[in-house]
């Protein structure tokens, strides 16, 4: 007989709007135009998803010049990239379409809107992370990087300078806190964002995750090892009570007799993690206890971003 296991899902879990209108602009436009289309950088951060693009027709590419046949389209990732990219793309010619998250365009405009001002900017986020180089690329003033409390206080900047923050968007919204305070004891001037830079979906993701971990002595969160959302779910996960938070990332190699000692694990899929990978982890488990699935009620999310006119015209 198979030992009894509690298993607490998280929700929401899973694909966010940006995610889910990304992955369908790839989709649609290879529809459209057929095989190949190509994308600069992974269109999200999820091995699963990348390789069924793959699949379909997608070819996925880190810089422009890597395109071999300028007849074909070419997607922009949802994290977001600097403006010479897109002008890249008009001076090779090549047709393009854009799947920024709208979340995080709308810290591209926030940067616009504070070098209008004249204001030095300072962005919270985490350094070579494509939204970050992105955000950065969308102005050519003093923008400055901070990953922690340190980096702000080393900032060249004077304390009576007016200042503006902006956030990378999948960021822990415990960590951003602390250096929001941090910001805030340095200068005396600090305009904010008109609203918080850390996406919803994060922001649920990351409280569904606390209202369960202090149950779950294993806490296994569905996500890449490059995808900023999937890392912070399993930090919050160890600071909100489970003892062994674990990323997964390759369930073919996940083994279920790890948590053999266990009565009561956590499961969630990050923002970028599709639920049919929660499925088969599930299953995998099933083989072995007799779980219990325990699931609270929670409001689904319906927010739902549009793909871009552009698109939707060729379609």
């Amino acid at each position: 007989m198979n030992k009894k296991l509690d298993v607490y899902l998280a929700g929401p879990r899973g694909f966010c709007a940006g995610v889910d209108r990304a992955i369908l602009m790839v989709q649609e436009a290879i529809k459209k135009y057929g095989a190949p289309v190509y994308v600069r950088h992974e269109i999200v951060h999820n091995k699963y998803v990348v390789d069924n693009l793959k699949n379909e027709g997608a070819i996925f590419i880190e810089e422009l010049n890597e395109i071999d046949k300028s007849d074909r389209p070419v997607i922009f990732s949802a994290h977001g990239v600097p403006k010479s990219v897109p002008k890249e793309a008009d001076r090779l010619k090549l047709l393009y379409f854009d799947a920024t998250c709208p979340l995080v365009s709308k810290i591209h405009r926030e940067v616009e809107h504070f070098e209008r001002k004249k204001f030095p900017v300072i962005l919270i986020g985490h350094q070579n992370h494509p939204e970050v180089i992105g955000t950065m690329g969308q102005t050519a003033k003093d923008i400055y990087l901070v990953e922690n409390k340190e980096d702000v206080k080393n900032l060249p900047i004077p304390k009576d300078q007016k200042i503006a923050y902006v956030t990378q968007t999948t960021l822990s919204i415990d960590d951003t806190k602390d250096i929001i305070d941090e910001i805030k004891s340095c200068f005396d001037f600090v305009l904010e964002p008109k609203k918080k830079d850390i996406c919803y979906a994060t922001t649920n993701r990351q409280e569904a995750v606390k209202n369960i971990a202090k149950h779950c002595s294993y806490f296994f969160v569905i996500g890449s090892k490059n995808s900023s959302n999937s890392l912070r779910l399993v930090e919050v996960a160890k600071n909100y009570g489970s003892e062994h938070s674990i990323l997964v990332d390759d369930l073919e190699n996940f083994d279920p007799l790890i948590i053999n000692n266990a009565s009561k694990i956590g499961i969630t899929a990050s923002a970028s993690s599709p639920e049919i990978l929660v499925k088969k982890i599930l299953k995998k488990i099933d083989k072995y206890y007799d779980i219990n699935i325990i699931e609270s009620d929670f409001e689904k999310e319906d927010i739902n971003f549009k793909i871009p006119q552009k698109l939707k015209e060729v379609i």
